[in-house]
C-alpha cells in the first residue's frame, strides 16, 4: 500500500514509518523537515512541507492509500503552558488534520488513521484522577486542541479511527489495545504506538472506532483484534 504519514520525522509518527517500512509498504512523509531526516531512506518519499497549508498537504495526499496524522508540538509540555509554542502553531494537529481531511475527500482517498491522546473525548471520564490534574494544570491548550481535532475526524464522512495512547515514553513497554476504554498500564513506547498506527491504516480494522493503547503484555477487555498488540506511545 502507499500510505502517508503526517508528521513522521519523530516520535511515534517515525515509529508507525519504521512499521510500515517493515511491513512493505510505500510510505511518503510530509514534515517541514522531511528530505533532511528521512530523505535517502529506502522505501520512503520525504515531502518538505507544513501540514497546516493545503497547497502542501493536497501533493503529499494525491496517490495515497491512506493517511496516518501524528502531529504534535515538540516543545516541553511546559514550556508550551508558559510560554506558547515556538516554532509550531498551538492548534497544529486541528488544523493540520483539517487540511488532511479537505485534502482526502478532493482526492478520493478515505482510509484515515489519526493519533489523539487517551482522556479525550468518549475516555474524557475514565482518566484518572491524577492525570485529569495533569490535563487541567499542563496540558489544557493541547487537550483543547485534541478535542476539536477529534470532531473534525469524526465528522470527516471517512473511514476513520482514532488512536488514544497513553503517556508516551521511548522505551520499549508493549502496546495493549482496546476498544472500550480499558487500560493495563498508564505508559506505552513509541514504538509500540506506531506499530498500532500502521496496523490500522492498512487494514479494515476499527473502522469508526476509538482504539485505546496501553502498556501491557497483551489485549485488554475489549480488545481490538488484528495482532498489533506489539510495536513502539501517549501524546504528549
Amino acid at each position: 500500500m502507499d500510505v502517508l504519514v503526517v508528521g513522521g520525522t519523530s516520535g511515534s509518527g517515525r515509529a508507525a514509518v519504521d512499521a510500515l517500512l517493515a511491513g512493505g509498504h510505500r510510505v511518503t512523509v510530509l514534515a517541514r523537515r522531511a528530505s533532511a531526516v528521512l530523505g535517502g531512506t529506502p522505501g520512503v518519499r520525504a515531502v518538505d512541507g507544513d501540514a497546516t497549508v493545503a497547497g502542501d498537504v493536497s501533493a503529499a495526499v494525491r496517490g495515497q492509500d491512506a493517511v496516518v496524522v501524528a502531529l504534535g508540538i515538540a516543545e516541553s509540555p511546559l514550556r508550551v503552558r508558559l510560554r506558547g509554542p515556538a516554532g509550531t502553531p498551538l492548534d497544529v494537529r486541528s488544523r493540520g488534520t483539517a487540511a488532511v481531511v479537505a485534502a482526502m475527500r478532493e482526492h478520493g482517498v478515505d482510509r484515515l488513521v489519526v493519533q489523539s491522546s487517551y482522556g479525550v473525548g468518549e475516555t474524557r471520564d475514565l482518566l484518572p484522577l491524577s492525570s485529569r490534574l495533569v490535563f487541567a494544570l499542563l496540558l489544557k491548550p493541547q487537550i483543547a486542541d485534541h478535542d476539536v481535532q477529534e470532531r473534525v475526524v469524526r465528522d470527516s464522512g471517512l473511514r476513520w479511527t482514532l488512536v488514544q495512547p497513553v503517556y508516551l515514553t521511548d522505551g520499549e513497554e508493549p502496546a495493549a489495545t482496546s476498544v472500550d476504554g480499558s487500560l493495563q498500564g498508564m505508559k506505552v513506547s513509541r514504538r509500540a504506538v506506531g506499530s498500532v498506527l500502521a496496523g490500522l491504516a492498512t487494514s479494515a480494522d476499527d473502522v469508526g472506532r476509538t482504539v485505546s493503547v496501553s502498556g501491557g503484555a497483551g489485549p485488554v477487555q475489549g480488545a481490538t483484534s488484528g495482532g498489533r498488540g506489539v510495536g513502539a506511545t501517549g501524546s504528549f
